[in-house]
């Protein structure tokens, strides 16, 4: 009856950008990305592959971020894509449009933008192509 989520972002960490490292660029990656620093860029994660990118209290992202799973707890300024899991933590603080799969949201987090869930953005496709060709 109740199922262990199979969705929760792991728990390994591949590469550390530490609370000093300030990143000004994009950054390509897979497996799992903590982020305690400053990064003005894009954060996308390899296609169809499984990455996991947590953002520390002290970090910041300014730019898109694209990822299978996400964790923050910092501040990102820009689109948020989470294929499967997204987290926010109580100082998360998140500028633009949210699209997820699963979201949790504990108290104290901000989201200043529009959040959107990637299975209903599917199926409103689907309904708009069924009204659409009933023409």
């Amino acid at each position: 009856m109740f199922s262990k989520r199979q969705n929760k972002p792991r728990n390994r960490i591949d590469t550390l950008i530490g609370a000093e490292a300030k990143i000004d660029g994009n950054i390509g990656f897979s497996g799992g990305l903590r982020v305690d620093g400053e990064i003005n860029g894009n954060v996308i994660a390899v296609p169809g592959k499984p990455s996991t990118l947590v953002l520390s209290e002290h970090g910041r992202i300014t730019g898109e971020v694209s990822v299978t799973h996400l964790v923050v707890n910092g501040v990102v300024e820009g689109a948020v894509h989470a294929a499967e899991y997204l987290e926010l933590h109580g100082k998360a603080r998140v500028t633009g449009e949210v699209h997820y799969k699963t979201l949790e949201i504990q108290l104290g987090a901000i989201v200043e933008g529009r959040l959107i869930h990637l299975v209903e953005a599917v199926s409103n496709k689907v309904v708009a192509l069924k009204l659409n060709s009933a023409e």
